[in-house]
């Protein structure tokens, strides 16, 4: 049979190489971990449900699980998933379905308003993950030389930037949910929110989430991913050390009050009083202004005197002006009668006059886009069954005090806008002050996550930002974005007094805007413009010739 049999040793037995049993099984065994987990990702449903979660992990830096930290390796396993993905086209499909599950976690505190029409909403805005995923399969798939791996730095971070900026659209939700404002508790962090906005810190998270990516992935993109960390921290450094500061000029006291949670029969009327309450135990505090959380008066004050009158007297009783906010129906000229949410500031003679209309509205709860088509959507959950009103400018407020700072007026989400609080500033506020409720969300991680943007917003802005609520988080936060003082929980129902450091100069993000926006647009417009030349300057494909018949087939049916 061709098999050579050779004489047994001394001692009859025939030598053998192969290890025991015990060790060959124990050698084996982790590759068959390995295949069956490389079997079940060849699997489409295997494969979409590990994409699925590994595109939820992101949500857990943001508050209330508050990993801030976590944010600079979150996105690394779904850009492996990405990366071996078999076809461009299940990369662009694993873009999406990771989108989809981000959104999902992101958002998941409105599940009780939108119920399950938010897994449509999640699939839409995920289709925007969809092209991402075909650039991170083009430029970290396969072994990625020094040139992919320098070029993929550079534009992943800026493919995701560009979703951020799409999806920040007032009508897609509004910029919930930025991966630089996980950040929003790390002073450098803030420092780099103050020269380019929190668009530049998205860039610095996904820069660094792309180069551990190169750590893992092949030797010759260790030396690019290594390369990419160190000059990820040495920019933070000389942003740390060299970014303009706004200069500190003396402070300004300031109280929140938060009346807490009142529902049932007459909640407005009964939150009202607790706010009174509230407010007249502040008298003899000094203080050179009480803010009011958003919709905390029902009614609109020219139409209703005894409510303007009971605010200004309770003016009079803290030597203050009162900054309220009311949610009520008012008619502003023949074609505007409608609800408004303003910001408006009452004084010890009664209103002033500065008066702020709220602008960019939430969609769902403030009003529904289409509702000839998505109406329905009110019957599913707790959507606005009347859209509010929007106002048509931004206003800055004067107090009357000479030394007082002048206030920049926000209203709810409005607060997740950076380029709202800039154009404040650059209008001349001195203090920013968002006025918000989220007592819809109580339970939920909304809001403290509400309250975290403003660290944001004061970094940026260079300017202290005062956060107040009707039912918590309420926050204060300093001009470089520390906090002031305390938070009020979700749980409190007080009134709190805070001493606000106020400050001059202008930061990098107020004087530039939105660069960083720009140069990643530039980049990936760069990006395309190279790809597009290589492939016009390739190799005109030759003409295939006929196909070699062989013993056992034909050119149309081989091997037949």
């Amino acid at each position: 049979m061709g098999m050579r049999i050779g004489r047994a040793p001394a001692g009859g037995r025939i030598p053998d190489d192969r290890p025991a049993a015990g060790a060959d099984a124990a050698r084996r065994a982790p590759v068959g971990r390995r295949e069956r987990g490389a079997a079940r990702l060849r699997s489409p449903w295997w494969r979409g449900a590990a994409v699925l979660l590994a595109g939820t992990l992101p949500a857990l830096a943001f508050p209330e699980a508050s990993l801030g930290w976590f944010a600079y390796v979150a996105l690394v396993p779904w850009l492996l998933l990405i990366r071996s993905a078999p076809t461009p086209r299940r990369a662009a499909l694993d873009g999406w379905i990771g989108g989809t599950g981000f959104v999902i976690a992101v958002h998941h505190w409105l599940m009780p308003s939108l119920h399950v029409f938010i897994v449509l909403l999640a699939a839409l805005l995920g289709l925007l993950w969809a092209p991402w995923g075909l650039l991170v399969a083009r430029l970290l798939g396969g072994a990625p030389s020094v040139a992919r791996g320098v070029a993929s730095v550079a534009a992943v971070p800026s493919g995701w930037l560009m979703i951020e900026l799409v999806r920040s659209w007032e009508g897609l939700g509004g910029p919930w949910g930025l991966l630089g404002a996980s950040q929003w508790e790390y002073a450098p962090a803030l420092r780099v929110a103050s020269v380019g906005g929190v668009w530049l810190v998205s860039l610095l998270v996904l820069a660094v989430n792309t180069g551990v990516v190169l750590l893992l992935v092949s030797a010759p993109a260790r030396t690019t991913g290594a390369a990419s960390l160190v000059v990820c921290a040495l920019a933070v450094g000389a942003v740390w050390a060299w970014a303009p500061q706004p200069e500190r000029t003396g402070q300004f006291r300031i109280a929140v009050v938060q009346p807490g949670v009142v529902e049932g029969a007459d909640s407005v009327q009964r939150r009202l009083a607790r706010s009174a309450e509230l407010t007249r135990g502040l008298a003899g505090q000094d203080v050179g202004l009480v803010v009011w959380g958003e919709s905390s008066v029902g009614v609109d004050l020219t139409r209703s005197p005894a409510t303007a009158a009971r605010i200004t007297e309770l003016s009079r009783q803290v030597g203050a002006e009162v900054l309220v906010n009311t949610d009520a129906r008012r008619t502003d000229g023949p074609a505007r009668a409608g609800i408004f949410k303003s910001a408006v500031l009452v004084g010890p003679q009664g209103p002033t006059g500065d008066r702020y209309d709220k602008m960019r509205l939430v969609p769902f709860g403030e009003y529904v886009p289409f509702r000839s088509v998505l109406g329905w959507a009110t019957s599913v959950g707790k959507a606005a069954g009347e859209d509010r009103l929007r106002g048509s400018r931004p206003v800055v407020m004067d107090l009357p005090a000479a030394d007082a700072p002048r206030l920049g007026p926000l209203v709810c989400f409005e607060s997740a806008f950076p380029d709202m609080s800039r154009r404040l500033v650059r209008d001349g506020a001195q203090v920013l002050i968002a006025q918000s409720s989220t007592s819809t969300f109580q339970h939920s991680w909304a809001p403290e996550q509400h309250a975290s943007l403003g660290a944001l917003r004061a970094a940026e802005s260079g300017r202290p930002m005062v956060h107040a609520t009707l039912t918590g988080q309420s926050a204060v936060y300093g001009p470089q974005g520390e906090r002031i003082g305390s938070p009020l929980g979700t749980d409190a129902s007080t009134a709190a007094v805070f001493d606000v450091p106020l400050a001059t100069g202008t930061t990098l993000y107020v004087r530039l805007g939105d660069w960083a926006v720009y140069a990643a647009l530039a980049l990936l417009a760069a990006l395309g413009a190279a790809e597009g030349t290589r492939l016009l300057r390739g190799p005109a494909p030759g003409r295939p010739g006929p196909r070699a018949r062989t013993a056992h087939g034909s050119p149309g049916r081989p091997g037949r």
